[in-house]
């Protein structure tokens, strides 16, 4: 059995600790709405463009002559094999945040293994993903220098997007992933894994086949919706050139908005139940306390009575 001493140790720093950790959840839960609603202003955006973008290459690639022209970069459409693959992978700068970065890396982890034997490239975005591609000793395809990864701007995020299309269209990978955590609720991120270049061909030929089957239903407002715009200004292979770089920024910044947003989160929830399991250790501590030194009170006062039959007898 534990003294009194000991008891009172223990319980003192199971407060200190529940002061941590409430302060962490505080510090989560303001930083949770910060994130939670740049992330959730930006997906329209990121969604929209998207959009565009693949309404743009249907149409780019129904004119032939466009394409054979060359006044468009064909390799951001062209399937060039899977031999060389480059991912973002994108993590958080600290830890105490629950199962976050383990569930990102087991997310990796199975998505690098459907691309077995292929040569797989990493730009890793936060420390812990840092870490974990120098310590699984993966190749690194590069790194960027930025502050903390909450500080990064969109300026940031779109030298990272400028980067990443450089490296793509230097021919250094055939194909561009990113490998992140999509928000969906307080109690739901889920980590997935997209391919961001080349375009999905399969999409660009569904918004084509749309457009074909708006056309055959003599849905003029519907076609010109999907199957592209009758008229474009300066022309639609300048817009797609201009458009794209746009793409990659806002799918960037959105994915780390939504994984910051994740992060924080994840935090906050580990850090309440941490403040309960202090909660319920500390109650359990100070009845332990209170039975042991209503013991030693109850062994005193049984000395004191023996000592004083004694001196009576």
């Amino acid at each position: 059995m534990a003294n009194i001493r000991e008891l009172r140790g223990r319980i003192r720093s199971v407060r200190g600790i529940r002061q941590i950790t409430r302060a962490m959840e505080m510090v989560a839960t303001t930083k949770l709405r910060r994130f939670q609603e740049r992330a959730v202003r930006s997906r329209p955006y990121a969604n929209e463009i998207e959009d565009l973008v693949l309404l743009l290459a249907a149409y780019v690639a129904r004119e032939s002559e466009i394409v054979e022209s060359g006044a468009i970069d064909r390799s951001l459409l062209t399937d060039r094999g899977d031999a060389r693959i480059a991912v973002l992978l994108v993590a958080s700068d600290r830890g105490l945040c629950g199962a976050y970065n383990s569930n990102i890396f087991a997310c990796f982890e199975k998505w690098r293994a459907g691309f077995a034997g292929k040569e797989i490239t990493i730009f890793p975005i936060g420390r812990k993903a840092a870490d974990y591609v120098k310590k699984r000793g993966y190749q690194r395809a590069g790194s960027f220098q930025a502050e903390q990864l909450e500080k990064m701007s969109y300026a940031d995020t779109a030298n990272v997007a400028r980067e990443l299309l450089a490296h793509f269209r230097s021919g250094k990978c055939d194909q561009l992933h990113l490998v992140s955590t999509a928000f969906e609720s307080m109690a739901k991120y889920v980590p997935n894994a997209v391919r961001l270049l080349p375009l999905d061909r399969e999409a660009v030929k569904a918004k084509a086949a749309a457009g074909e089957k708006a056309k055959a239903a003599g849905d003029e407002r519907a076609e010109r919706r999907v199957s592209g715009p009758m008229l474009l200004e300066p022309d639609p292979a300048t817009i797609f050139n201009l458009l794209l770089p746009r793409f990659l920024e806002t799918r960037v910044f959105n994915a780390l908005m939504e994984s910051l947003t994740s992060e924080f989160a994840s935090r906050r929830f580990s850090m309440k139940n941490a403040t309960e399991a202090a909660d319920e250790m500390i109650g359990t501590l100070q009845r332990v306390y209170n039975r042991v030194r209503q013991e030693r009170i109850t062994k005193e006062l049984l000395e004191i009575v023996g000592g004083a039959e004694a001196l009576r007898g």
